[in-house]
């Protein structure tokens, strides 16, 4: 995997059309995204809402010739993108702050399946919580970006406010996965019947609580 960045400050097109957000999507609105005043096109642009921008940056580059330079340099597929960064929404109460931290992987390739993501992310699990051995289940989910789409869970034990990885019988929900949808694909001038791939984001804040025991 390479290390991948992007803009804080995002095209309505980056953050959500080429991801797959449909007009009149809720994280559209102001309660959710944080608009700047409108440029001399009149379109305005966003504090981007998460990291997944970068993975649109990353495919488009792969199709670029000579390839666009923002802080990624040009990939070919395939792709194995980390994607860490700012990012904002307007929300702010005891568990939300208005920027907080996240961190995305995107796998481009041929032949790509959910049996990689599974891989993939049981390794980083055992690695980022120093366990030998982790517990994970997939939950179907919703994303626009993704399809299909699941929330995974690890395998924890509680004590009070300690939350132990690696053993005991109850769960606890990390990050949301899934396949990369085909008309992201599309949209970045992939062709879905010959490129596939999955991708993943979290919160870092939130997971850097969990391992060191932040209640």
């Amino acid at each position: 995997f390479r290390i991948a960045e992007g803009p804080d400050i995002e095209t309505d097109w980056y953050n959500f059309t080429a991801l797959n957000f449909p007009e009149g999507h809720p994280a559209r609105e102001m309660h959710d995204t944080f608009f700047l005043q409108p440029g001399p096109d009149g379109n305005r642009k966003v504090l981007r809402t998460h990291t997944s921008p970068v993975q649109i940056r990353a495919m488009k580059k792969s199709n670029e010739k000579p390839a666009a330079s923002y802080l990624t340099p040009a990939i070919d597929p395939p792709i194995r993108i980390i994607a860490p960064g700012r990012t904002y929404r307007h929300d702010s109460d005891q568990t939300h702050t208005p920027m907080f931290h996240q961190v995305e992987g995107l796998v481009i390739d041929r032949d790509i399946h959910m049996g990689h993501l599974k891989g993939v992310l049981e390794a980083f699990a055992r690695a980022f919580f120093e366990v030998d051995s982790v517990k994970m289940r997939f939950r179907p989910s919703y994303f626009p970006f993704t399809e299909p789409s699941a929330e995974v869970d690890i395998g924890c034990r509680r004590s009070g406010d300690e939350i132990r990885i690696g053993e005991g019988d109850d769960w606890l929900e990390i990050l949301g996965c899934g396949m990369v949808h085909p008309r992201v694909l599309r949209h970045v001038g992939l062709d879905p019947d010959e490129w596939q791939g999955f991708a993943w984001g979290m919160g870092i804040d939130r997971v850097a609580m969990l391992k060191y025991g932040m209640p």
